[in-house]
């Protein structure tokens, strides 16, 4: 009888471990959509305009970034920085450039230009399954106290991510990947808090990025949706133009 016992137990266990199965990241992903502004949120914003600070504080640098993108996957993101000058990248017709007043221009190919298609995403939250063909929920752990699932998503090109999602709010919380950089693979670290309203999204306003050692914290103090463009913005500056030029045909 106690064999027959311990039998119906083992056969029962499945169930029991069923009962706990981690929740499926299209579900997470989604839900993360949706307590950010939902479909028609979303959908509704065809232009967006960032506004805000960087921040090495290690170094003592403080600069203010802006940042333009619209539903065509154009894109245009600058850092000033008083005494250094400033930082440039863009995205248009597909092409990524980055320019600096130290390194000049360069044209970004490869695993990097992957990575900068997927950040000139406009709603890149709502658009996930756009750019992530593979999701999959891996487990749960702690940020900060917070409990959270593991969200790997792993784009066709480039590193996975693994994004932490709270499981009280849904929002995201921390974001894990491997960077691919001019000096080679790069771990990185991105933590995101401040979440606040803006024009009908609600959006982390601090983001504190770790990698080499290095920590820089991004303050967002405005987002604007459907603002109008600058005529020109997307456009490749002079020198980015000459590279690709350059470029066999």
């Amino acid at each position: 009888m106690k064999r027959r016992t311990n039998l119906l137990l083992l056969l029962a266990a499945p169930s029991l471990f069923a009962a706990d199965a981690l929740p499926s990241a299209e579900s997470l992903l989604d839900r993360f959509a949706q307590v950010t502004g939902g479909k028609q949120a979303y959908e509704s914003r065809k232009t967006e305009f960032t506004r805000g600070t960087m921040e090495a504080a290690a170094q003592g640098l403080k600069g203010t970034v802006t940042r333009y993108m619209d539903a065509n996957r154009n894109y245009y993101s600058s850092l000033e920085i008083a005494g250094i000058g400033k930082v440039e990248t863009g995205v248009h017709d597909g092409v990524a450039w980055e320019r600096s007043d130290i390194l000049g221009p360069r044209i970004m190919e490869g695993v990097e230009r992957a990575q900068a298609l997927r950040e000139a995403t406009l709603n890149a939250t709502y658009r996930w399954r756009d750019l992530y063909p593979k999701a999959e929920t891996t487990g749960t752990e702690a940020v900060n106290g917070e409990e959270c699932y593991l969200v790997v998503l792993t784009p066709l090109e480039g590193n996975p991510e693994t994004l932490y999602l709270s499981k009280q709010s849904g929002l995201g919380v921390k974001l894990v990947t491997v960077a691919t950089t001019q000096a080679g693979n790069l771990p990185v670290e991105v933590l995101l808090s401040g979440y606040k309203a803006f024009d009908g999204l609600t959006v982390a306003t601090k983001t504190v990025q770790r990698a080499a050692g290095q920590e820089l914290i991004l303050t967002i103090e405005t987002v604007q949706a459907n603002a109008p463009i600058p005529a020109g913005r997307f456009d490749f500056p002079a020198d980015v133009q000459a590279l690709l030029a350059k470029r066999p045909k």
